[in-house]
């Protein structure tokens, strides 16, 4: 089994954050060609350049920036087990890896529960890759658990399991001072309107089309998200129509200051918790699941 080393890892982690070697070398108090030498080793154990200069820039590699996203993690680690083993108040974590699909009223609404539970957790919170990256990091449990508007992919359904936490119907919410004028005559009033439409990664975008097309509504598209809340932002600013889940339509309409155009029940969206077991062995993820299929979904 080879081993990776640490001090070398360490001084990469640093030049990263640092931007140069010259700084990490300051930061570390060692000499700049003392890191250096530490880069190079590093990079011969890998087998992989993790930097490429560009003038007097280190720029990293496609190599270099997956070293940092797992370094930050292994180093985030030890911070924690120092404070832990310190201070003897461990909490339990709990790493979730979100869509950015999901309303964020939908994900403050299902990660609740776990804030709330008996047992103390330190809930931590990732939107920064693909749902499928996160599902493979389930099997290291680097994540414990996964939130996702789509159940899994062919590929990943041996890996992992997904838990449907509930579903809902399907509102189309414009901003408040103006959707009235759209209620009037909906859904035929839908065809002058312009339109925000979910990602293509997004469950809700298939479905969505398909009922634009039975009513032979051509939408006049003006923006694409991937981000469900830079959506409701452009929504907030009247930018256009975009949709939402149901179950959450009043908060939507308070915290975005819109209002709703029209409803859609038979436009359903599906919501999953997305774990390695069968079975829910994390307590935080049990609490979630039983939550969101009682009060939110039920």
């Amino acid at each position: 089994m080879e081993w990776l080393n640490y001090h070398h890892l360490y001084y990469f982690w640093v030049v990263a954050h640092e931007g140069s070697i010259a700084a990490a070398a300051d930061r570390l108090r060692l000499a700049k060609a003392t890191v250096s030498a530490q880069l190079r080793l590093l990079e011969e154990a890998v087998g992989r350049p993790l930097y490429e200069r560009r003038g007097r820039r280190l720029i990293l590699t496609e190599a270099g920036t997956t070293a940092l996203r797992h370094a930050d993690e292994i180093f985030a680690a030890g911070r924690r087990m120092l404070d832990e083993v310190r201070t003897g108040s461990a909490r339990t974590r709990l790493v979730v890896g979100i869509s950015d699909a999901l309303p964020k009223p939908i994900v403050r609404r299902l990660l609740a529960p776990a804030l709330s539970a008996s047992a103390p957790v330190r809930l931590i919170c990732r939107e920064d890759r693909p749902v499928d990256d996160f599902v493979a990091e389930l099997a290291s449990h680097i994540v414990d658990v996964v939130l996702s508007d789509a159940p899994l992919a062919h590929s990943a359904r041996s890996a992992a399991h997904a838990h449907l936490l509930g579903e809902s119907g399907t509102s189309l919410f414009f901003a408040r001072a103006r959707a009235s004028a759209l209620r009037r005559g909906f859904p035929q009033s839908l065809r002058t309107a312009r339109w925000l439409l979910p990602g293509s990664a997004s469950g809700l975008r298939l479905g969505l089309e398909r009922w634009l097309v039975d009513r032979e509504i051509t939408p006049q598209v003006v923006g694409e998200f991937d981000d469900s809340a830079l959506v409701n932002i452009f929504g907030q600013d009247g930018a256009g129509v975009f949709a939402g889940p149901t179950v959450i339509a009043a908060d939507i309409c308070r915290r975005y200051d819109v209002g709703v155009v029209g409803e859609v029940p038979e436009l359903r969206q599906r919501f999953y918790a997305i774990t390695l077991q069968r079975r829910l062995a994390h307590p935080a993820v049990r609490a979630i699941c039983d939550s969101a299929r009682r009060d939110l979904f039920g």
